[in-house]
């Protein structure tokens, strides 16, 4: 085992993975990801151990420069209808048979042999997740988006539509995320980045597993994580999740840069 080996001859091990906008198209597609994070002492995704980000978000001391550009960050995020693999287009969407008064919930799939789902959810599957949702909702109006990568064929995870349909009103696949967001009053996750981009967008949100947005006083969650103690502003979050933790490389350049950089390249490439 490699991390047994790097604790008995005391090398240091770094975890890296995608950061949180990632490409235009999918991971799974062997698509180069214009962001990464590496990690000096777990991996954001495993809530079992602390990571560099749960550090930075339990003891940084922020300073009005840094919020601001965290402000700035986010209105640009969705004026311009950015998230992590932006590789669908942005459409109109009619609900069918939607109520007047409807609550509108989105539910979004995950692959469900991801690290985030092991560690973070306890193995849940994507139907467990609609089934829990429908429980707790059940006069509410779901809309059920899977995962882009499992739609794909690339990962596991998938429902049959037959099945999906008796816990939500309708599966829509082939639009952006932000097409669906627009018309959600609330989201429902497990552990996906969308409910961090669900909350960038003002909606409330429901985590039945334990993601890093989790545990700071801005979701509604099903478990607890004791270390993490600090309760922050929405503002706070962004600017770890997307200015401190990760690292960015220009599509351009392959040189370093700042997250509003690769944005702008992401927009043209788009």
């Amino acid at each position: 085992d490699v991390e047994i080996y790097a604790k008995e001859q005391k090398i240091q091990i770094l975890r890296v993975e995608d950061g949180f906008v990632r490409s235009v198209s999918l991971g799974s597609d062997l698509t180069k990801a214009y962001s990464l994070v590496v990690d000096s002492r777990g991996i954001y995704f495993d809530p079992t151990v602390e990571s560099d980000l749960e550090y930075l978000l339990n003891t940084y001391e922020f300073d009005e420069a840094l919020l601001k550009r965290s402000v700035r960050l986010q209105e640009y995020l969705v004026a311009n209808k950015i998230s992590k693999y932006n590789n669908h287009q942005d459409k109109k969407i009619n609900l069918p048979n939607l109520k007047k008064s409807q609550t509108i919930i989105m539910v979004p799939g995950q692959v469900s042999d991801d690290a985030s789902i092991i560690y973070g959810a306890n193995g849940m599957s994507n139907l467990e997740l609609l089934q829990q949702s429908r429980k707790n909702s059940p006069k509410a109006y779901i809309i059920y988006k899977p995962h882009p990568d499992v739609l794909a064929g690339n990962r596991k995870g998938h429902i049959e539509h037959d099945v999906a349909k008796k816990y939500c009103d309708v599966i829509i696949s082939d639009v952006s995320l932000d097409s669906v967001l627009e018309l959600a009053d609330e989201v429902h996750t497990m552990t996906s980045l969308v409910g961090l981009e669900a909350l960038i967008r003002g909606k409330k949100v429901y985590t039945y597993g334990l993601p890093f947005y989790a545990g700071w006083g801005l979701t509604s969650d099903t478990k607890v994580c004791p270390r993490r103690v600090k309760k922050r502003t929405l503002d706070e979050l962004v600017a770890v999740t997307f200015i401190l933790y990760p690292r960015y490389i220009n599509p351009k350049t392959n040189q370093f840069c700042e997250v509003e950089d690769l944005l702008k390249e992401i927009d043209k490439e788009k």
